[in-house]
Formats: structure tokens, sequence, C-alpha cells
């Protein structure tokens, strides 16, 4: 990740904690002369004193009882469920519910990498480190996704001819798709993988060849699967060489 590559930032104890969500400056400084704020097992009572965010801050510091949350650099897997929408402003349920309130009001915010729509389950990753984000994001890094599709109908048998081709025009489109691997596990399930990531792509592909997707969960992103321990609405705090194995074979 970028942090790691730059120089070790000293921030502020208030302008820390008030960047990671936890309250206002004023707020901060109430928190630190009660002594809530403890670094090193050594309460923190000035609000103006520097601290040095470094990678293993987040085991060193607790506020209110709790470990402090990860600072910024932060990169997350998330076992996206049904249901929860991969955006800030829509209605209904949103994949920034799953975590704390307060990351809410984080600055940097948190953003995901990419989307996947509100009925499509499985692997999303989340960032507040823009540089990783696009470079994720970029076409030319080539990143791989792989999802699980459950079909309405039985397979033709050409599909897989069809999807890598690198000819297939989706309704609407002005350019075909890039040649997407197609791996049939029974009639009506398989996988397939691909490096692009047009509006509804998957469900699209497979109206074009007459079928319909009933499900969809996307279970890898580049080299990195989605851990089988990591239940719906769980995440986590993605170490270096996760994030190293998204870029793996790309």
């Amino acid at each position: 990740m970028s942090q790691g590559a730059s120089r070790v930032a000293n921030l502020r104890l208030d302008r820390l904690l008030a960047n990671l969500g936890y309250g206002s400056r004023r707020e901060i400084g109430a928190l630190a002369r009660a002594g809530r704020v403890v670094l090193d097992g050594h309460p923190l009572r000035d609000a103006d004193q520097r601290i040095p965010v470094t990678p293993d801050l987040a085991g060193r510091m607790v506020v209110d009882g709790e470990p402090l949350d990860p600072p910024p650099g932060l990169a997350l897997m998330l076992h996206k469920p049904r249901g929860v929408t991969c955006s800030h402003k829509e209605a209904g349920p949103l994949v920034y519910g799953l975590f704390p309130a307060r990351w809410r009001r984080r600055d940097p915010a948190i953003s995901t990498v990419g989307r996947l729509d509100k009925e499509t389950s499985g692997l999303l990753l989340l960032t507040d480190d823009g540089a990783l984000l696009h470079r994720i994001i970029s076409p030319k890094a080539s990143v791989s996704k792989r999802y699980q599709v459950y079909l309405d109908r039985p397979l033709r048998g050409d599909e897989a001819a069809i999807f890598a081709s690198g000819t297939l025009m989706l309704k609407g489109e002005e350019r075909p798709l890039l040649p997407v691997a197609l791996t049939v596990h029974e009639p009506t399930r398989a996988a397939v993988t691909l490096t692009e990531g047009r509006y509804h792509q998957v469900r699209r592909m497979f109206a074009a060849v007459g079928n319909h997707v009933t499900a969809l969960h996307r279970d890898r992103v580049g080299g990195l699967d989605l851990p089988q321990d990591l239940e719906p609405g769980g995440y986590r705090v993605m170490r270096q060489d996760e994030i190293a194995r998204v870029f793996a074979g790309a």
C-alpha cells in the first residue's frame, strides 16, 4: 500500500481521532482530559500531542476501552451479502452500514473498489487509499474477477466459445467485450472470469445468449479468494500479502 512507502505522519491526537470519526476536536479533547485515550498503557491527556501514525498504532492505542480503529492506509475485504447496495446515498441498506457508524465520518473516506450490484454477493474490497483503489481498477492492471453463476435454464453448450471470442456485443454497447473464460460446473451452474467491469456485465452476457442469471456470487479478485470463514456481512482488515495477492497473475 502507498502509505508503507511514505514517511510516517505525525498528527495531533485530536486531528488523528477526528479524522477517524471519533468526534469533533473538542470532543476528542474531552476524551483525552478524561484519560480515555491510552497509548502503550499511558493516558494521553494532551490532545495537542503529536502521534507518529505507524502501522502498529492500532495495536498500541486504546480509545474508550476499545482498540484504535485502523489508521489511514486501510484496506478491507468484505463478504457482501445480497440486498445491500455499494453506495453512500441510495435508499435501503448500504454496505457502509455494515461497519461502525464512525467509519462513515473518516477522512479520507472509505470507498468500495468497484461495485457489486444489490443482488450480487461475495468478495468486495474497500479502501481509503486512493492510489491503491485506482491501481486495482485500472484497465492496465487487468485484475480478474471470478463469479459463480446460477442460471434459470440449462446451458446450450456454445456459451464458452461465444464468451471467449472477444466479439460478443452487449445491447446498447458500441464495442465488444474482452474475452471471458467460462467453466461449466452443472447444466445451470458455471463460473466466469473476466477483467472488465461493465454495468451488470455478467447478467447481460447470459441474457445475450438467451439465459437468465438467478444468483451471482463473486468469490475471487485477482489471486485473492473470499475466505471460507468470512460469513456474509463479515469483514476484516487485509494483510499486505493479501493485497499483493489481488495483483497476482495480472
